[in-house]
């Protein structure tokens, strides 16, 4: 302070023609002490200058200090009464923010509400959500507490433990306060202690051997020498804390060091001296070691007193004397009719009222000569600096304060963070790598947080999310349900389009019926081609060869109707298969329902006056099997035209999650039942035909023939119903199409193969004389 005012009067640019003059008074005791050097210096009564003497009233203006938030408040509520204002260079407490209770109190260091607010926006950059807290027992730790509470809540951090240092430091508390450290799972402690606190609790800390833990200090002690000694170095190497904005004032050094002894020592000298060389002053103090000679020389660095390497605090003491000085500098700068008095009168700064010199404080806003920016806001604070400082190890096992970064809060802004996370060491054994301080690992992607009953929210099992439902983040409250027509992936990550299954082209079933079925339609083609090819041969000529070449044409449509059900079901398509494949049908089984009448009629009309023959000649067979195909027409058209088949869409769960399934209704049901019951009648009956003849003489019984296609006929399809409705999604389909298609084959066959194989293999036996032996 001294070096301050003595710079400003040799300023030529500040306070010309006017001589600044202090005060100063000895408040290390108690508030009751501060209190009392204050009331002093305002009234004027019972004090001694230590400086210039000033030519007016000893009354003081204004206070710089206190550096306790405890006597600050205590003063700053009494100087209300004679409207003296306060700038404090180190009393923190929020409290003292509250404008209304103490509007003439400002200060050049921040709030702790800003220094709080700093340490909350820490945890959440480093990703700490599990921490402890230690504070003092004082206002300082209690609102510190209180405002970094605040600033957490609903921010995922949790608190595992809050530790009060108590007053006096008991031996046996403090041993339990570290224990509790000791015990909990949170790796890193965040503290609002005072240094005396700090070294308590911190030499507890380092007698258990503790080193498994993150120190995230304050700025009172982040920078306190006496806990930097070697011995300390294994448990509080690594600690990172805020300190307050570190300055180089210049010439200071060389003003600490000048001061020498002389007879008019002041009692501040004598007690700096005694400190310093541990010699006394007087006679009376004789007894008490070696006398001081006068002669000694305070060396720079050599003490705390002449440690200038860590101005922090002292800074703001600095600043706070030129804060004084540049609303005197204002008042002295007022432009006459523009004052703040009655009838815009300017102070006279030779009559300076206390409350006159409050009003020009909180207007001051310049740049300190070591070109910071202060300024007081509504609430007499200053904009937040601080220093981010890293506890690291010298080669000499030292410890050394290391800046790795700062944190700035302006007016309008929450306070940004500047680090350089590459050049910090972590303490707790974390080297280069942050420290992990959570109560429970995140839950990965495809799993949710569940709350663990009784515990903090930061506690948490995981649980897998349920089926269709995601989560695609690390550390997800909750699952999210999948869109329609979609569900999870086997991880639950990722909302993936259903799986829509049909007999396709593509599905190897697919691939293999249609491969069945176009062998069947060329090989049916074949038996076309050698029946027209030997058209003229008895054997061919004997079994009626037109009804043939249909039988033939109708077994060729059967066997390529079975392509129409692979694909993906269409409008057009579910109509076309179930009427494709009940008119091929009927018009196969028409065919062969006519040759086997054929057969009947032409055994039993040997009898003499007998001649049935000639109701069924060619073209009568050609009316009764169009007839039977009209009637399964007729019964399709109207199907097709009330209640058509349809696509539709039916959702199936199977083990790996739901499907879709593209299949075609039948609509209606009666419809799609006299279709079926059309072909099985006629099945049937030409069963019964058939059997009746099997036994007719005759080399190349067709009836036989046609009685075990028949029969293959039948049992297919008595096989088809329960298979049909027993099987899931596409397989439906495909047990239809094996029954068309190993009907098709049975009666392509039993009724060709034999005479394909005389036509082809045997033609001695295709002889009109080999075919009438019997």
């Amino acid at each position: 302070m001294i070096f301050a005012v003595e710079e400003i009067n040799r300023n030529p640019k500040l306070l010309r023609n006017l001589t600044l003059g202090y005060l100063a008074a000895d408040s290390c005791l108690a508030e009751t002490t501060t209190l009392a050097s204050a009331l002093a210096m305002v009234t004027g009564l019972g004090v001694s200058s230590a400086g210039d003497t000033c030519e007016s009233t000893t009354k003081v203006p204004v206070i710089i200090g206190d550096a306790r938030s405890s006597a600050s408040i205590v003063v700053a509520d009494t100087l209300g009464v004679f409207d003296v204002p306060m700038v404090s260079y180190l009393a923190t407490c929020m409290c003292l923010s509250n404008s209304l209770k103490y509007p003439i109190f400002f200060r050049t260091i921040p709030s702790d509400a800003l220094q709080a607010q700093a340490m909350a926006k820490l945890l959440l950059l480093l990703g700490w959500s599990w921490v402890g807290l230690v504070s003092t027992d004082d206002d300082y730790g209690r609102f510190a507490i209180q405002i970094l509470m605040e600033e957490l809540r609903g921010t995922g951090v949790c608190v595992d433990y809050h530790e009060v240092v108590p007053r006096g430091h008991p031996k046996e508390k403090i041993k339990k306060i570290v224990e509790t450290i000791q015990r909990s799972s949170a790796r890193v402690v965040v503290t609002f202690v005072i240094d005396q606190d700090a070294k308590a609790l911190l030499e507890e800390v380092v007698h258990q051997n503790i080193t498994d833990k993150q120190w995230l200090a304050n700025e009172a002690w982040v920078t306190y020498s006496a806990l930097s000694m070697p011995q300390n170095v294994p448990s509080l190497v690594g600690t990172i804390g805020l300190a307050l904005r570190k300055a180089d004032i210049p010439g200071l050094g060389s003003f600490l060091t000048q001061i020498r002894l002389s007879p008019d020592t002041d009692p501040f000298k004598g007690e700096l001296w005694r400190a310093l060389f541990a010699c006394s002053l007087g006679v009376e103090e004789q007894s008490a070691g070696e006398s001081c000679s006068g002669s000694e020389v305070i060396a720079l660095g050599d003490s705390v007193y002449a440690d200038v390497s860590q101005l922090r605090a002292t800074y703001n003491v600095y600043k706070a004397v030129y804060a004084v000085a540049h609303a005197l500098q204002d008042i002295l700068d007022c432009p006459p009719g523009e004052g703040p008095l009655t009838d815009g009168r300017c102070p006279d700064v030779r009559k300076l009222l206390p409350s006159q010199l409050s009003h020009y404080i909180r207007r001051v806003n310049f740049t300190t000569p070591l070109g910071e920016q202060l300024y007081f806001d509504q609430n007499g604070d200053p904009p937040a600096s601080y220093d981010i400082l890293n506890w690291r190890m010298t080669p000499q096992g030292a410890v050394e304060f290391v800046k790795v970064g700062h944190f700035v809060s302006r007016r309008g802004s929450g306070g940004q963070f500047h680090i350089d996370m590459g050049n910090v060491l972590w303490g707790g054994g974390g080297g280069n790598e942050v420290p992990v301080s959570v109560c429970s690992a995140p839950c990965p992607a495809g799993w949710r947080k569940a709350v663990q009953k009784g515990r903090p929210e930061c506690c948490f099992d995981c649980v897998r999310c349920p089926a269709g439902e995601i989560s695609n983040q690390t550390g997800s409250l909750d699952c999210g349900q999948c869109p329609e027509r979609f569900w999870s992936s086997s991880d639950h990550t990722l909302c993936l389009p259903l799986q829509v299954q049909f007999l396709s082209y593509n599905d190897t079933m697919g691939v293999i019926l249609s491969i069945i079925s176009v062998a069947g339609a060329t090989l049916t083609a074949a038996t076309f081609t050698t029946f027209f090819y030997y058209r003229h041969t008895p054997l061919v000529r004997a079994n009626n060869s037109e009804v043939s070449f249909m039988l033939l044409l109708s077994l060729k449509l059967c066997f390529l109707c079975a392509l129409a059900f692979i694909g993906r079901p269409a409008a057009w398509s579910c109509m076309l298969r179930h009427a494709w494949f009940g008119i091929s049908f009927v018009l196969c089984i028409s065919c062969l329902l006519s040759r086997t009448m054929v057969v009947l009629v032409a055994f039993h009309s040997m009898l003499p006056g007998e001649n049935l023959m000639r109701y069924f000649g060619p073209a009568q067979q050609r009316i009764g099997i169009s007839l039977c195909t009209l009637v399964q027409v007729l019964i399709c058209v109207l199907w097709l035209i009330l209640a058509p088949p349809r696509p539709t869409e039916r959702g199936v769960q199977e083990n790996r999650g739901p499907k879709i399934i593209l299949e075609c209704e039948v609509g209606s049901v009666v419809g799609f039942s006299l279709v079926l019951g059309y072909i099985g009648l006629l099945a049937c009956i030409c069963l019964l035909l058939a059997f009746m003849a099997r036994k007719l003489p005759d080399n190349f019984n067709e009836a036989k023939f046609i009685t075990f296609s028949m029969l293959i006929f039948c049992a297919v399809w008595m096989a088809f119903v329960p298979a049909y409705v027993s099987s899931p999604g596409k397989y439906t389909v495909a047990v239809e199409i094996f029954a068309i298609l190993a009907s098709s084959y049975g009666l392509l066959l039993c009724i060709f193969a034999p005479k394909c194989f005389v036509i082809l293999l045997r033609p001695d036996r295709n002889t009109r004389k080999c075919l009438m032996a019997k």
